[in-house]
């Protein structure tokens, strides 16, 4: 008879007898993504999806949950012996197997996307947490749908794609997506080929430094008229963008007042640039009874790492909540609104919040 593998004996001899993280460590130990708690997973394929994009595969075991077209995981590797989380959109649609894809874009200075390009190999392991984010589609359509994407926004409307793809196209559906070079463009045979066979897709790329050679190319960022050229009624248009801050900020002027609907996620995490009147504020760390000085305006999470303190944190754009801890006391400044808040016990994501005075935070 032969023996069990050795996970399962690890699962069978030892499982009930010990603490979660001292089995999770044995069962990665031996190469495994079994976990008493943890969502683990295993890549099982690797493919180039563009010059500086490539896409994962991943099978995770029995602790992940499911996902919706269009939301996003956390991450979580090890590099130099240090766990880093980020944010990446699920790429692919639930299936009967429970495996996930995802596509990584690497990025100049991107400490994980370019490990996630370069360095992951088939057969690793990294960890998940729950799926999560509200820009999916609703169970009914009626409106038709146009979907605006620049750079790795992309991910997540390509997700919907294909859900739209699978529910056999049920609302005429237009894809604009924007790059700078062709090169750059993910998924660009798929698309091309659903365009081809479903009459009531449309898919134009737009091009900022290429030439435009084809019928589905257009070249220039978003403006006015390259919408007008590209959707014959917007007014009828259920509108989902997605890309870096400053393009969602564009197309939401150009679009929102306009469209049936708008709903955006942008992939900028906040900035901040010091000015020469910058006043510092007091953090207090209740739970670590720790007392920090920060730069007013500046992001909290970022001014925390700067001097040693790691929370937990994700997407570090606002849309995760990994990162969210409670304020007891003090204005803070939401940094993607502009909004102020001076509630007591209010609940902070400290990687688009400031402090506008000193802060009591529960870190």
């Amino acid at each position: 008879m032969s023996s069990p593998r050795p996970v399962q004996f690890l699962r069978r001899a030892f499982g009930p007898l010990v603490e979660p993280a001292v089995f999770n460590f044995w069962a990665r130990e031996v190469g495994s993504t079994a976990s008493r708690d943890r969502v683990l997973a295993r890549v099982t394929a690797k493919r180039a999806e563009s010059s500086r994009a490539v896409t994962l595969e991943l099978q995770p075991n029995r602790h992940f949950v499911g996902f919706k077209a269009g939301q996003h995981v956390n991450l979580t590797v090890e590099i130099d012996g240090r766990r880093v989380t980020r944010s990446y959109s699920l790429t692919g649609v639930p299936n009967a197997e429970g495996s996930l894809s995802l596509t990584v874009q690497k990025i100049e200075g991107g400490q994980v996307s370019a490990h996630l390009f370069s360095n992951l190999q088939v057969g690793d392991v990294v960890e998940l947490d729950a799926a999560f984010g509200e820009m999916t589609l609703p169970e009914t359509l009626s409106a038709p749908l146009l979907f605006l994407a620049a750079g790795s926004g992309i991910t997540p409307l390509m997700s919907l794609t294909r859900e739209l793809a699978q529910r056999g196209m049920p609302v005429e559906t237009t894809l604009i997506y924007w790059a700078r070079h062709r090169a750059d463009l993910c998924f660009l045979s798929e698309l091309k080929a659903l365009a081809a066979k479903e009459p009531k897709f449309r898919f134009l790329v737009a091009l900022t430094g290429d030439a435009a050679i084809g019928t589905d190319e257009l070249r220039g960022r978003p403006s006015s008229e390259l919408l007008a050229s590209a959707v014959a009624s917007l007014s009828s248009q259920s509108v989902y963008a997605c890309g870096p801050a400053g393009f969602v900020e564009q197309v939401e002027t150009l679009v929102a007042p306009i469209a049936r609907s708008f709903q955006s996620e942008a992939f900028t995490p906040p900035t901040f640039t010091p000015a020469a009147s910058s006043q510092t504020v007091t953090l207090m760390l209740a739970k670590s009874n720790r007392v920090v000085t920060v730069r007013s305006g500046e992001p909290l999470l970022a001014a925390l790492e700067a001097q040693g303190i790691k929370p937990p944190s994700g997407c570090r754009m606002g849309i995760c909540n990994t990162c969210a801890c409670g304020k007891r006391e003090g204005l803070s400044r939401n940094l993607k609104n502009g909004g102020e808040n001076a509630e007591p016990e209010a609940n902070l994501r400290i990687c688009v919040s400031s402090a506008q005075s000193d802060l009591t935070l529960d870190l």
